[in-house]
C-alpha cells in the first residue's frame, strides 16, 4: 500500500509539472512566437475546447510519466536510465506532433516547436521529481 500511495505522489507531482509547463509553453506560443513568426501564428490559441484537452491530455500523461519516472530511477543512480525515460516521453508526444504536421497542409515549423516542447515538459517532469525525491516528498521505488 505504502508504494502505491509513493507512486500515487510521484504522479501529481509529474502531472503538475508538466501541466505547468504546458500552461507557460501555451502563452509564450501565443503572446511571443505567433506574434513574431508568421510560420508558426497556427500555435496561437484561444481558450476553447481545444486548449482544455489538451492540457488535460498533457497533466494526464505527466502523472503517467511520474509513476513510470519514479519505477525507472530505483535505487540505480543511472544517468543514462534518466535521460532515456525523458526522451521515451518526450518523443512518443514529440514525433506525434511532427506527424500530425506532415499530415497537414501548412508547414512543418509549428509541428516541430511542439516536438521540442514536448521533450522540455518532462525533462520538467523529471527535474521536479528529482526534487521532490531528495526532498523526501516521493520515496524512491524500494525492490524487495
Amino acid at each position: 500500500m505504502a508504494e502505491r500511495i509513493e507512486s500515487l505522489k510521484a504522479g501529481i507531482i509529474g502531472g503538475l509539472s508538466v501541466c505547468f509547463a504546458f500552461a507557460i509553453a501555451n502563452l509564450l506560443n501565443t503572446l511571443v512566437l505567433a506574434k513574431y513568426f508568421q510560420t508558426l501564428v497556427c500555435l496561437q490559441s484561444d481558450v476553447n475546447w481545444h486548449l482544455w484537452v489538451s492540457g488535460a491530455i498533457a497533466t494526464f500523461t505527466g502523472l503517467l510519466f511520474g509513476v513510470t519516472y519514479r519505477y525507472i530511477i530505483r535505487s540505480d543512480q543511472n544517468p543514462q536510465l534518466k535521460a532515456g525515460g525523458v526522451l521515451a516521453f518526450g518523443l512518443v508526444r514529440g514525433l506525434t506532433q511532427i506527424e500530425l504536421g506532415w499530415n497537414s497542409h501548412s508547414t512543418i515549423w509549428p509541428f516541430l516547436v511542439l516536438a521540442a516542447e514536448s521533450l522540455l515538459w518532462f525533462t520538467l517532469a523529471a527535474i521536479a521529481l528529482d526534487i521532490a525525491i531528495q526532498l523526501r516528498w516521493v520515496k524512491p521505488f524500494s525492490s524487495i
